[in-house]
């Protein structure tokens, strides 16, 4: 069985990597395709196995390293033109672009959906008023996205099999497709975070700092707390802008190395979460350290957080929902050892058994079907 691989982009080694890294672990016979393929060496050898990536024209095209995005009008085509023909089996793993690769009757074409294309659905507007688009520009990216939305529709019948990482997005995947997935919950390294029961007397949160992740919503939140520490952990774009608001109970690290993040994780006694996320996997290695997760009661974390047992689940992304969340979650006594169990259901181990028997069944199901058409002309 000849068997494919493709991914939206390279470019960092996220959540939707290590699926990707788990994925060939299961069958280390993919041939891999991408947009673009700019990872660093170190990150190629733990998500591919040190493997190339056959990449699309958008991998030559100036400036594409330090923002691909840029294309997107001209995703679509570049997706179109992998010839995958000699490919029994096509695994896509799309919360973009991926899962509009061609495909044809004879090959099984299997989508792991990490969402729905988040910038051009339920992030069109925020993803429109947080940008700095002169009216041109503006008139632009809107007709650009409409277009995408109704590719994105179309394509979504050129998959066979829709998985989604959580019931949130088989949710979204059934509203705006009108498809139904199968729910496996993506892999969370948990054997990689120790328990720790012993907790310091400090909040933290990390995170990429872009406007969705809402670190600045924290941030003025615990402004609003003198006395309650918060330790912020991430970089990103936003970072100036917070580090210039936040008061002196607050600190911002920057980038931490995994070793430094751990520590900081481990040691808390909450993680502070207010994004919507699709899934959602910090806030699963946090309680993978016995470390309680005050969260945006929205999206995946919903599926991971037990509310008042593993955590605290608020209501609204407001800073007086974020400090009514504080104070209650202080008059709660949370068992570490039981958080940390409840992080184990979703473990590399459980992810990588329940995707290798869900694929391998289904085509077998996939050819068995193919031999009885076949025998009945």
């Amino acid at each position: 069985m000849k068997k494919a691989l493709i991914h939206d982009w390279y470019y960092v080694n996220g959540g939707a990597e290590k699926v990707i890294h788990s994925f060939n672990k299961i069958w280390d016979d993919f041939d891999h395709f991408a947009l673009v393929d700019f990872l660093k060496e170190d990150d190629r050898d733990y998500i591919l196995n040190g493997k190339s990536v056959n990449t699309s024209f958008v991998q030559n095209l100036p400036t594409a390293k330090s923002n691909h995005r840029k294309f997107l009008q001209l995703f679509p085509y570049a997706i179109e033109q992998f010839d995958l023909s000699e490919y029994d089996l096509v695994l896509s793993s799309s919360a973009s672009i991926a899962k509009g690769v061609l495909t044809n009757q004879n090959q099984l074409h299997i989508c792991y959906c990490h969402s729905p294309m988040r910038y051009a659905w339920d992030l069109y507007h925020q993803y429109l008023n947080a940008s700095s688009f002169g009216i041109i520009k503006r008139i632009y990216a809107k007709r650009t996205l409409h277009k995408i939305r109704m590719w994105d529709v179309l394509n979504s019948n050129r998959v066979d099999l829709f998985i989604a990482n959580s019931h949130y997005i088989k949710g979204r995947i059934k509203k705006i497709y009108n498809r139904d997935a199968e729910v496996i919950y993506p892999p969370v390294d948990v054997n990689q975070f120790q328990l720790q029961k012993k907790k310091h007397d400090y909040y933290f949160t990390a995170s990429r700092m872009v406007p969705y992740k809402k670190i600045e919503l924290i941030v003025r939140a615990f402004n609003n707390l003198p006395n309650k520490k918060l330790i912020v952990a991430g970089d990103g774009p936003e970072y100036k802008k917070i580090k210039a608001i936040a008061k002196s109970n607050i600190h911002l690290t920057g980038f931490l190395d995994t070793a430094e993040l751990k520590t900081y994780m481990a040691d808390a006694k909450a993680f502070v979460f207010a994004a919507e996320e699709d899934f959602g996997i910090i806030p699963v290695e946090a309680q993978a350290c016995g470390t309680p997760v005050i969260a945006y009661n929205k999206g995946g974390v919903r599926e991971t957080v037990i509310n008042r047992k593993t955590g605290l689940l608020f209501n609204h992304q407001t800073e007086k929902s974020i400090i009514d969340a504080i104070s209650e979650f202080e008059t709660l006594e949370l068992d570490p050892v039981t958080i940390r169990q409840n992080a184990m259901r979703f473990s590399k181990e459980r992810f990588e058994k329940e995707i290798g028997d869900y694929v391998n069944e289904q085509h077998k199901n996939f050819i068995a079907h193919k031999k009885s058409l076949h025998q009945s002309y």
